[in-house]
């Protein structure tokens, strides 16, 4: 096969992104190449997308069938269930996928909710874990009606955190409550979530004026883990008051976060979860890939809750 489908950045399409002919990837060694079924969306792919060039492939989840396993003999072997992470370039029929991306599935969890897993998943898995074990203490989560923030909800709620969980309109504080909170803000004033505090661990992804509250918010030793700036990446805070608690403030990038812990070891977690009930994939919009920039337009306008996954 020398040529594949894949989404490509497109000016002229809808949301930017199209499905065009591209060549076939090649493996190296320690890839396995994987015959796609079902990708996720997440805002920081589509984001990017939005101002990149024409004919740059965008992509970050994937979950399907290995179709040649690695030549090394490392990872699935073929005819496996599989879900990987990419850096790029993943919504395609076929892509090869480093050994230390993937993991594999139980027949009962679907290609659609093991889409949702690698970047929305790992990241509140790993996000979750900055500042030791969050067991009996307090943890703040904004943008909580996300796919970020619901996984986040769930973990926080199943290692014993009292979750205090942030959603900006009053209509998607269901998502939170059905994931577990014990408290939710709606709406736009971080402030309100003050009562509940001060945090050990806050996971903020909003930035602007909910930065700048939630840093207020920290108990001693406290820590907030930014992994996004949805709303204002710009920020001010009194400085005083921050360094005087003795709180912490962590930049998080997933991408780094991964050479740490490669997602052959964080996604089995999740799916183990996942597999015994004990989490749910927070999944709004089921839809084709031929759909993809439709989607994606609906994604970056925020008329999409939790997570967008299309199948091939």
């Amino acid at each position: 096969m020398d040529q594949i489908r894949a989404v490509v950045v497109d000016p002229a399409a809808t949301g930017r992104l199209s499905i065009k002919q591209v060549a076939a990837p090649l493996p190296g060694r320690s890839e396995a190449l994987v015959r796609v079924r079902a990708i996720s969306l997440n805002l920081g792919e589509i984001r990017r997308a939005r101002g990149a060039d024409p004919g740059w492939r965008p992509g970050w989840d994937i979950a399907g069938t290995v179709e040649a396993a690695a030549a090394d003999g490392s990872g699935p072997k073929q005819g496996e269930r599989v879900v990987g992470f990419l850096p790029f370039a993943a919504w395609a029929e076929l892509v090869a996928v480093p050994t230390g991306s993937l993991a594999t599935l139980p027949d009962k969890l679907s290609f659609e909710q093991a889409a949702t897993l690698p970047v929305a998943g790992m990241t509140a898995l790993y996000a979750l874990g900055k500042n030791g074990s969050v067991l009996g203490r307090p943890v703040l989560i904004t943008g909580a009606s996300g796919g970020v923030g619901q996984f986040a909800v769930q973990l926080a709620h199943l290692g014993g955190a009292r979750v205090v969980a942030a959603v900006s309109r009053a209509e998607r504080a269901k998502y939170a409550q059905e994931s577990g909170a014990d408290e939710v803000i709606a709406g736009g004033d971080l402030a309100a979530a003050a009562r509940f505090g001060p945090y050990h661990l806050i996971l903020e992804s909003v930035g602007g004026k909910s930065l700048t509250a939630a840093l207020a918010m920290l108990r001693p030793g406290g820590m907030c883990v930014l992994f996004g700036t949805s709303e204002n990446p710009e920020v001010s805070f009194d400085a005083r008051q921050f360094y005087s608690s003795g709180g912490i403030l962590y930049g998080f990038i997933l991408f780094d976060e991964v050479k740490r812990e490669p997602p052959a070891l964080g996604l089995p977690r999740l799916i183990e979860l996942m597999a015994a009930g004990r989490l749910r994939s927070p999944i709004e919009v089921r839809a084709s890939w031929n759909e993809i920039g439709a989607i994606a337009e609906r994604y970056w306008k925020r008329e999409i809750a939790g997570k967008a996954v299309l199948t091939l």
